[in-house]
């Protein structure tokens, strides 16, 4: 699949299916394009689908600086742009909303529709921030082994405990683990702090006007569901969904509920004839 350098980042993305409008999907921290595997699949028949790896996280390059929310944003926007995917709809989940939400806010001229999923429009909560730097810090120090060390912790914020719980899943537990294995942990530790330190955007919400949906799982630790509610609260129009069983990863949980939502968000929004 091909890569595409842009604002000084060589980054990885792929296009699946074909349609008179392009759906854009924005990852979360520690994994990549492929976290939507289950909704391209879903959507491909209809819609162009475009994934991609923010830098230094998947199969994108790990460069010195640029971790902060606006130069992510940055790079969401020049991809869109340099793909020809405008007005796109957007789906982001968790650093993919906060890039989402920026987008929306301040290029709206790029986003036909917007879909925020387990994302938060505030800082992060005092309360998290040093619990993050502390596993950032092991995998600085330790590289890959600090990796591995910090791992289990990171599956139980990433994922619900219904997907944790069930002895059916054990593979794709595997999988995602493995998967986030994969990534350079220089990356990761820069990806960390830009999402530890990102600055809110909730003062902003109100300027949004595409339509858009909102979803969270009810088991997210990370951006409890109330997080969700208070976006929703703030974008006009908005809709919210709450997913049932499933935690800060709902796209790999529950890719069945997440797909009939997608759905009925989206036929609506398509053009006439």
């Amino acid at each position: 699949m091909p890569t595409i350098t842009l604002n000084g980042a060589t980054l990885w993305y792929e296009e699946h299916g074909a349609g008179p409008e392009t759906i854009v999907f924005a990852h979360g921290l520690l994994w990549d394009g492929r976290m939507f595997a289950a909704q391209v699949s879903a959507l491909k028949d209809r819609y162009r689908c475009v994934t991609f790896d923010f830098r230094g996280q998947g199969r994108s390059e790990v460069t010195a600086d640029g971790y902060d929310m606006e130069t992510l944003t940055d790079d969401a926007a020049a991809l869109i742009d340099a793909l020809g995917c405008a007005p796109c709809h957007f789906v982001g989940l968790s650093m993919g909303g906060f890039v989402g939400m920026r987008l929306a806010a301040r290029r709206p001229e790029l986003i036909r529709s917007l879909v925020l999923m387990e994302t938060s429009a505030d800082p992060e909560p005092a309360e998290s921030a040093p619990r993050y730097r502390m596993l950032g810090g092991v995998v600085r120090v330790l590289g890959r082994v600090g990796m591995r060390l910090v791992m289990s912790r990171v599956m139980r914020i990433m994922f619900g405990r219904d997907f944790l719980d069930d002895p059916a899943r054990a593979a794709e537990r595997r999988l995602w683990r493995a998967r986030g294995m994969e990534n350079d942990p220089v990356g990761v530790v820069r990806a960390l702090q830009g999402v530890i330190d990102r600055e809110p955007i909730f003062a902003e919400l109100p300027r949004i006007t595409c339509p858009t949906l909102v979803m969270v799982g009810d088991q997210d630790v990370a951006t409890v569901p109330a997080k969700a509610e208070r976006i929703h609260s703030a974008i006009p129009g908005s809709r919210l969904v709450i997913i049932p069983g499933a935690g800060h990863t709902a796209s790999v949980e529950e890719p069945a509920f997440v797909n009939a939502a997608l759905d009925g968000f989206l036929v609506p929004l398509a053009p006439l004839g």
